[in-house]
């Protein structure tokens, strides 16, 4: 039965780009899932939240197709509870399975989409919108499915294998996992940071470091001060030059 309710959990994940981008697959959402789902809820968070902050550079931009953080996350976050290792091996367990799962939906792209396209190219042709509709609906649902079916096997089959294997790591190899999985959250940030770095936002972003490493400000207190200066930099009232021009229409 568990199994069965990870598999759904990886469905529904999956089911994110169907909703809007609503960012359901995130492991920070599925994590507490699979925490609720295992009886450990408050495992659950915070190792949802470490796999959240080790796969945050892991979007797909361009071509790039990042390692899946559904099945990895689903699976990582599962394995973590049940072995009972906690947040310090749950990313040494959801990378390699990620990376499965990639490879995975990767033949998926490859073989059975285009021949679903193709087929929905036919009946584009004959102009038959429905048709399409279903084809395109078809292959979410089968995709979706493969990553169930996966999860579903991976922990049917693999946790107590897991377990043993876990058990058997060294405490050096652990302890440097954790210290690992400390380092993973500023490799994801570098990684965001390429793509939105600007020197716009370098100043605002050495502040927020400043007010973190020598105020001691949390994270929360941080993002209240960016709010504020979202409207310091924002003018959301007409400026001054507008209402001027306004005036002088007006006594015209």
């Amino acid at each position: 039965m568990e199994a069965l309710l990870l598999a759904l959990v990886a469905f529904i994940g999956k089911c994110d780009l169907a909703t809007g981008t609503n960012m359901i697959q995130r492991p920070i959402v599925l994590g507490p899932i699979v925490g609720l789902i295992l009886g450990d809820l408050e495992m659950g968070i915070t190792i949802g939240a470490t796999l959240e902050l080790a796969f945050l550079g892991s979007v797909s931009v361009g071509a790039f197709i990042p390692p899946n953080v559904i099945v990895g996350g689903v699976l990582g976050t599962a394995f973590a509870i049940v072995t009972g290792k906690g947040p310090e091996v749950a990313f040494t367990m959801a990378f390699p399975i990620a990376l499965l799962a990639l490879a995975i939906d990767n033949v998926i792209f490859s073989l059975v989409r285009p021949l679903m396209a193709k087929l929905a190219d036919n009946y584009a042709a004959k102009g038959n919108g429905k048709a399409v509709s279903v084809i395109h609906m078809c292959t979410g649902f089968i995709t979706c499915t493969v990553l169930a079916i996966i999860t579903f096997l991976g922990f049917s089959l693999g946790s107590a294998q897991m377990e043993a294997i876990v058990n058997a790591i060294p405490e050096v190899i652990t302890n440097g996992l954790t210290i690992a999985t400390g380092l993973l959250p500023g490799i994801g940030f570098a990684m965001l940071l390429q793509m939105i770095m600007n020197k716009k936002v370098i100043p605002h972003f050495f502040l927020g470091f400043l007010l973190s490493a020598y105020l001691g400000i949390p994270v929360v207190g941080i993002a209240l001060f960016g709010v504020i200066l979202i409207f310091l930099s924002i003018k959301f009232t007409k400026d001054e030059a507008q209402v001027q021009e306004v005036t002088v229409d007006e006594d015209f």
